[in-house]
């Protein structure tokens, strides 16, 4: 007779339950039909294929063909036929220009000539327009209880904008930020460009002969915009200094 239950002699056993692959007669049939009509691949390499057809839109073709399925069903059909949701993938290269780095050379050449004839040269770009208002921020900071915000960022919810414009001095290794309120233009721009000489580069570099711009091609300091260039081409007479605006080189 049994008098008491030792849990160390006992011995539990779970079964596991055998899963079956389910198959339909008929269904992957037409399954197959279906994509091969809503299917593109690549021509280089026929075993690379792709639909552009959701599961609850094949469920809707199959059911025109008279076959009743889940998406489920529609799901294990894609996987097992070799179907599987991936995303696009950045490693075709497309090639480099042959004087790509006879360019880079250059660059690094002009501001080095600039540097030792004791000329500045400074990097400008325009950073991300920031709204004011009681708006969430990234980051953390010690406070003594949580901070609230709102829950949306709707520009109509602001009191009104900051648009920073930054210049790096690069024999200085100093920055030096302008704030707009408006909008980023060239003029802008230009603008910046002329406060950062009358607060700094005058000061620093008092018998500069010329200055010596890095910026990209694009957004206010663009090098196709006429404004851009025509304004910082009024900007010497006020600073007396020859501006050359010359952009980085994109990749």
């Amino acid at each position: 007779m049994r008098t008491g239950y030792n849990r160390n002699q006992t011995t539990w056993r779970r079964s596991k339950k055998k899963t079956s692959t389910p198959e339909y007669s008929g269904i992957d049939q037409d399954f197959l039909d279906i994509l091969q009509q809503h299917t593109a691949g690549n021509p280089m390499n026929s075993s690379i294929r792709w639909t552009y057809l959701k599961p609850r839109e094949i469920v809707s073709e199959l059911l025109k063909k008279g076959s009743s399925v889940s998406r489920n069903i529609v799901r294990y059909l894609l996987k097992k036929h070799e179907y599987v949701k991936r995303k696009a993938q950045k490693n075709i290269t497309m090639g480099g220009h042959p004087d790509r780095n006879a360019q880079f050379e250059n660059i690094t050449q002009l501001k080095q000539d600039y540097l030792d004839a004791g000329n500045p040269v400074i990097s400008m770009d325009t950073k991300k327009k920031e709204l004011l208002g009681t708006f969430y921020r990234n980051g953390s900071l010690y406070t003594q209880a949580a901070i609230q915000t709102n829950d949306h960022d709707f520009p109509s919810s602001a009191t009104g904008s900051v648009i920073p414009h930054g210049f790096y001095d690069l024999k200085r290794n100093t920055g030096y930020i302008t704030l707009g309120t408006s909008h980023d233009t060239s003029e802008f721009a230009c603008d910046s460009l002329f406060q950062w000489w009358v607060n700094e580069g005058i000061i620093h570099y008092p018998k500069a002969k010329s200055l010596l711009i890095l910026c990209d091609g694009g957004g206010s300091n663009s090098s196709r915009h006429y404004i851009f260039k025509g304004s910082c081409g009024r900007t010497p007479k006020s600073v007396r200094s020859e501006l050359i605006h010359f952009p980085e080189i994109p990749f």
